[in-house]
């Protein structure tokens, strides 16, 4: 069984470190939203971190996802089936759950970057956290309504798509949070980049669609970013992106 590491980033808004990477608790009186799901071996992780913010499974009204890769959506053809709880994205991306096609680094291309420092040990460590395993949702569905989402922390889908064709980072006005999926992301074992990031173009479906997508999280009333991998990062928002953008024009070459 994995372990995570439970990070209160707001009120009632947890940040949780799986096996390698993240997702979101957001808590609501006696009611919860469940932004991703890690790997398939997360499944424990991801019950034992809703218990320990004094939750259960029961309470989880929905699973939002920022995307359908499967360090995001392993654990849910299990979690979403045993506790009947709803699973939503964007409308592009439902398909991606069900695996009707396919956006995911490819063997070939990971054998193409392992001179990249980190690649293979990742590749390995990802291995064993499950990645070879089916991980079909098919019970996703497209998100309910545009705008706020009538869920607990009133979260705001907003199109941040390249990473995948359908990726969506979900903005939490009412307690100042961005969470980013792999829109932008803090630190990745394959990166020696410190602080807000892109991920290594192997990983994105289209690369300058992705890049673009930043300008989707510009203004945004938010200084705490919950990204996909990587610690939470307070301060401003539009640094952050910024600092991205530097950081992605050394990797996108």
């Amino acid at each position: 069984m994995s372990e995570s590491r439970v990070v209160q980033a707001a009120d009632g808004t947890y940040l949780v470190h799986g096996s390698s990477s993240n997702w979101v608790i957001l808590v609501e009186d006696d009611s919860v939203t469940l932004i991703d799901g890690g790997y398939p071996d997360d499944a424990d992780a991801v019950e034992a971190s809703v218990r320990e913010v004094g939750h259960r499974m029961r309470d989880v009204e929905a699973v939002l996802v920022t995307h359908a890769h499967v360090d995001h959506i392993g654990s849910l053809p299990h979690l979403a089936v045993k506790y009947g709880i709803p699973v939503y994205l964007d409308r592009v991306e439902v398909a991606h759950a069900k695996r009707e096609y396919l956006q995911q680094v490819s063997p070939k291309q990971i054998l193409a970057n392992a001179w990249r420092p980190g690649v293979l040990p990742w590749a390995a460590h990802v291995v064993r956290a499950g990645a070879l395993k089916s991980c079909a949702v098919p019970t996703a569905e497209p998100f309910p309504r545009e705008g706020a989402l009538d869920l607990p922390g009133r979260p705001v889908p907003v199109p941040t798509h390249g990473h995948t064709s359908g990726h969506s980072a979900f903005h939490l006005p009412q307690r100042g949070v961005v969470i980013s999926g792999d829109a932008v992301i803090t630190a990745h074992p394959t990166s020696r980049a410190e602080g807000p990031q892109m991920l290594l173009p192997m990983f994105h479906h289209d690369g300058a669609r992705a890049l673009q997508s930043l300008d989707a999280l510009e203004g945004l009333g938010a200084d705490v970013l919950l990204p996909g991998h990587g610690p939470l990062r307070t301060g401003s928002l539009n640094k952050a992106l910024g600092a991205a953008r530097e950081n992605a024009a050394r990797t996108f070459r």
